[in-house]
């Protein structure tokens, strides 16, 4: 007796929901592409009880004939493959035939379709799976789809759906992602007969970008790239707008939204230096390219692909949202309202009330970048004359503000004309530290040790610093072999001040071991340079005079990405005039009145 038997079509169709439809969202998703494939400019989408109740999807689309009604409830049946060459370049979102009758396998679900030129319209309603009636209907044109008791007839399945409200926020996630990359498209999603959100039609693409990131245009930052037949566009929020998770990157490959790691990855080497770890941009990205160089066909959900030349792809994410975070950095400094720069004033707390209490730390102790003057050519700060350096941040620089003071040894206190700016004293330094280390790689003054110091490793910890040994050398930092896994140290950086030997060569070996070399020693080498940067950098809780402040400021200026320390973490931030006001309850007080107390009213105002 024959143990191997054909499977009957109801369980063949049940196994194939399986893999399209795994909840509500995902029956969305199928229904709105089709939509989308069918040319309609406006798609209604209405819920209930988060999906489980009913689903139906209402476009404008280009409709179906009563005989292409009912060939789309068969499985792999499809308008959108002819030949082998299609399915090589695959230029629709749908193309498997399967979505349809997946969805009409675990579900009751009614199709009523017209084509624009018919009289009237088809109405087709399955059960299951099973064909249980087929009439002519009054319709309007387009295609309208209803799927009640989505998994009625697989239980298990059922069970496995989350609350109302979370599946709710999955179909809601879904149609922004959609909406995001059509802007063209008119969407609406009602629950319950409630509409939640609608995305009227724009013409700008950032506009609707903006809508779905749930902030304003004029924070988002322009991308876009090209590489011959390869071309990217976007946009991007700031790094200080960076989540806990990945779900606020939206990328599209030829308008489909997919899930690939080439392009994350790339996006998140573009944000490298300015995300914490653990952190992720908000972004959207969409990339076009020849269909032939792209493989849709790797999944059922078809979230998943694969590039011909993923390092070309990579290279040019990379590139472009580096290039754009950079020239958006540069226009960041520049004050929210339009002002006056004000003139270098002095400190308004005289540095020698620091000396009283703690002994200053001398200024060489915050080494010099190569364009910055050396401590004994600072201009004082009272004097009219100012630095000679081409001026970053659209005008504006860090040595223009009116240094207040430092707050706890830790934060530095400037004003920027009606805006209060904070400095993390730390960050800042490591930051200059980290470019000084690689504008002056292979340049780098190195200091011998009178005394050699011995360091003593694993065999893995050995193995993997033999291979940062010839960079390292280049940082100024000599080391070399002393048999087995022992390493003598001949030379530090002068640039990195008095350091113990033994833990700066144990920090950068730990470091790297975390990250791996995986990614080449160039990021290996990179890592170093953090490493020495945040073991040279000034520490919180140390006092910095008058003229360390002001060097502090000069070199600031100096660096490509002042905003951030070599780790992500932001070295300042603005409060303006209008959000302190605000919290402290004075919006719409006149300024030059709020410095005065307001006698008899229980206090100040």
């Amino acid at each position: 007796m024959a143990r191997i038997r054909i499977l009957p079509d109801i369980l063949a169709n049940k196994i194939a929901a399986g893999e399209v439809v795994e909840r509500p969202a995902s029956v969305v998703k199928e229904l709105v592409e089709n939509a989308l494939d069918a040319g309609a400019d406006r798609i209604v989408v209405e819920i209930e009880n988060g999906g489980r109740a009913l689903i139906q999807v209402a476009d404008n689309g280009a409709g179906m004939g009563r005989d292409d009604a009912l060939l789309a409830l068969e499985r792999f049946a499809t308008s959108k493959l002819h030949s082998d060459d299609d399915l090589a370049a695959i230029r629709t979102l749908g193309f498997r035939g399967e979505a349809l009758p997946s969805i009409a396998a675990v579900s009751k679900l009614t199709l009523t379709t017209r084509e624009p030129d018919a009289d009237s319209g088809t109405q087709v309603r399955v059960e299951g799976g099973k064909i249980l009636q087929v009439t002519e209907a009054g319709a309007a044109p387009g295609t309208m789809i209803q799927v009640a008791q989505l998994f009625f007839n697989t239980p298990a399945r059922r069970k496995f759906l989350k609350s109302t409200t979370t599946e709710t926020a999955h179909i809601a996630d879904t149609v922004a992602g959609m909406a995001l990359g059509y802007p063209q498209v008119h969407f609406k999603l009602l629950h319950n007969a409630k509409t939640v959100k609608q995305w009227p039609k724009v013409g700008d693409p950032a506009v609707r970008a903006a809508d779905v990131l749930a902030l304003s245009a004029a924070e988002l930052i322009s991308i876009a790239a090209s590489d011959g037949d390869l071309s990217l566009s976007g946009v991007a929020a700031p790094a200080r707008q960076a989540r806990a998770t990945s779900r606020s990157i939206y990328l599209f490959v030829n308008g489909r939204r997919v899930r690939d790691r080439v392009m994350q990855h790339a996006l998140l080497e573009g944000f490298h230096g300015r995300l914490m770890t653990g952190q992720f941009p908000l972004a959207a990205l969409f990339l076009t390219l020849p269909c032939d160089q792209v493989d849709v066909n790797v999944h059922p959900t078809k979230h998943e692909i694969r590039f011909l030349d993923s390092r070309r792809v990579h290279a040019l994410v990379q590139a472009a949202v580096t290039r754009a975070l950079a020239a958006a950095e540069k226009r960041l400094w520049a004050a929210p309202q339009a002002r006056d720069p004000e003139p270098p004033q002095a400190v308004a707390e005289p540095a020698a009330l620091y000396s009283r209490t703690v002994p200053p730390t001398n200024a060489h102790e915050l080494p010099a970048i190569p364009t910055a003057p050396t401590p004994t050519q600072i201009v004082p700060t009272t004097s009219a004359a100012a630095p000679a350096q081409q001026p970053l941040w659209a005008g504006r620089r860090f040595a223009d503000l009116t240094v207040i003071g430092q707050f706890r040894g830790t934060y530095l206190i400037c004003q920027d004309g009606d805006d209060l700016i904070l400095i993390d004293q730390h960050a800042a330094h490591e930051r200059i530290v980290y470019e000084a280390l690689g504008q002056k790689a292979g340049r780098i003054e190195a200091q011998h040790l009178l005394l050699p110091e011995t360091v003593e490793l694993s065999f893995g910890e050995a193995a993997l610093l033999i291979q940062l040994i010839p960079g390292l050398a280049a940082l100024g930092l000599e080391i070399e072999p002393f048999g087995g896994n022992t390493f003598v140290v001949k030379s530090l950086p002068t640039l990195l001040g008095e350091q113990s030997a033994e833990g700066l060569v144990r920090s950068l070996v730990e470091r790297n071991l975390e990250t791996g070399l995986a990614a080449g020693l160039d990021r290996a080498m990179d890592e170093c340079r953090r490493v020495m940067a945040c073991h040279r950098a000034v520490r919180a809780n140390q006092r910095l005079n008058e003229t360390q402040i002001r060097h502090l400021l000069l070199q600031l200026d100096q660096c490509p990405n002042a905003s951030h320390c070599p780790h992500g973490r932001p070295t300042w931030i603005r409060w303006t005039l209008r959000e302190l006001e605000k919290a402290f309850g004075r919006t719409g007080t006149p300024a030059a009145q709020d410095i005065v107390p307001e006698i008899g009213k229980g206090g100040y105002g």
